[in-house]
């Protein structure tokens, strides 16, 4: 079932146009003081989170925007001061905020505020799949509309002059960095390579640490043992669609099959911004959701998983920091390259044996979890890919993007020598 739209969430866009104004105008009016507010698309988590913590050891006043009572309670839990994105309290953090920090969009702050504020937008994944500017569903209107191809125009002038107001985009690489320039339409002056910080998590503290911190939050479904094997199916989002790849009856048969005869687990995380009829058609604790409502950020789960399944996901990109094998599933990628496009190949990712159904998948994932040597393959795979896309991996990269905002004229905070 779709839940969400670039077509329309455009639209609804679009009607907003002359409250974006009026916030411009506002932001003209109302001085910036120097506290830093920070919104995340995906939760109390992400890069902002690791951001947010080297900010405010640093000494600097910040504040985060919880998009509902669920951000709001998870912040809490961890020390985190939060007020409601929507309010009128959010929308006068945001249009106060020396430093505005957003990992998706504008959006993950109260949107009407961040005119010309210095926004440092994190984004959430190296692009595998085409976004911003190089991707045509960036300016999708509904099917029908009248005007559509002006509308269309519109959208891509205000999604241009939106990404404008990006001072640092942090890429993970030189060659993601180039990809990100093209997306948002910004100089090398403003992408700049320190790694994301969304992934620090992966490279921090020692391998048994961070295995055990994992295990942690995948027992919020229920408990894994330590001999268990963990698989993570993670499709990705495509625009509202349902994922081609969902099981059939049939299928759910043969996937439990396989886990109980290498008993293991399966962990389904779906796209926040879609769904999917995931669940086998019945009750198997071989089989559990691992979704966005459940755990808001899954990186910090990615050390306790044996094996990544996905389609387009750029977190096949980030497993590689773990030499994770990954067994790729994307029944529609001929269609996907049309519609929406890759960076590159897709086979320069996935190889050349990506699977197209489940029951190719299945004798990939046997051969991965018998045998030793594919094993072994699969995990050099993943770990080259991963060298090639991310520059850094010593858990330093929050550190850096600081750094590179220190650079740009942000001041230090009241009292820091």
């Amino acid at each position: 079932m779709a839940s969400f739209s670039f077509g329309t969430g455009n639209a609804a866009k679009l009607l907003r146009i002359p409250l974006y104004a009026a916030g411009r105008i506002a932001a003209l009016l109302i001085p910036r003081g120097d506290r830093w507010v920070f919104g995340c698309g995906a939760g109390i988590g992400d890069g902002a989170l690791a951001l947010y913590r080297v900010a405010t050891e640093q000494g600097h006043r910040a504040l985060w925007l919880a998009r509902s009572s669920r951000d709001a309670d998870d912040a809490s839990a961890i020390g985190i001061r939060t007020v409601p994105r929507d309010s009128l309290r959010g929308w006068w953090a945001t249009i106060r905020a020396g430093v505005v920090v957003v990992t998706h969009g504008l959006g993950d702050v109260n949107r009407y505020g961040s005119s010309d504020a210095f926004v440092v937008q994190l984004w959430h994944g190296i692009p595998l799949k085409r976004i911003g500017l190089d991707s045509p569903i960036t300016a999708q209107v509904p099917q029908g509309i009248p005007g559509a191809a002006v509308l269309r125009r519109l959208l891509t002038v205000l999604y241009r002059g939106a990404a404008q107001r990006i001072q640092v985009l942090p890429a993970a690489s030189h060659r993601s960095r180039g990809r990100l320039e093209s997306a948002f339409g910004l100089g090398d002056d403003r992408v700049v390579v320190t790694g994301e910080p969304r992934v620090d998590v992966l490279s921090v503290g020692i391998p048994q640490q961070r295995r055990g911190d994992a295990a942690q939050l995948l027992t919020r479904t229920g408990p894994v043992l330590a001999h268990q094997r963990v698989l993570l199916y993670a499709p990705t989002w495509r625009d509202g669609a349902p994922d081609p790849a969902v099981p059939t009856a049939a299928q759910w048969v043969d996937i439990v099959r396989l886990l109980e005869k290498h008993d293991a687990i399966l962990f389904i995380r779906s796209h926040p911004l879609g769904e999917g009829a995931y669940a086998p058609p019945w009750s198997s604790g071989r089989v559990r959701m691992l979704n966005s409502d459940l755990l808001a950020d899954v990186t910090p789960a990615l050390p306790r998983v044996d094996i990544l399944i996905t389609d387009y996901s750029s977190m096949a990109y980030d497993v590689g920091l773990l030499a994770m094998p990954v067994v790729y599933l994307a029944p529609d990628a001929d269609r996907y390259a049309l519609e929406r496009g890759f960076y590159g190949r897709y086979a320069d990712v996935a190889g050349d044996d990506s699977a197209t159904d489940w029951e190719t998948a299945l004798d990939q994932l046997d051969a991965v979890l018998s045998d030793d040597a594919v094993r072994a393959e699969r995990s050099a795979r993943s770990a080259e890919l991963s060298a090639h896309m991310h520059a850094y991996r010593d858990g330093q990269n929050a550190r850096r993007v600081y750094q590179a905002i220190r650079a740009r004229g942000i001041p230090a905070p009241k009292g820091a020598r």
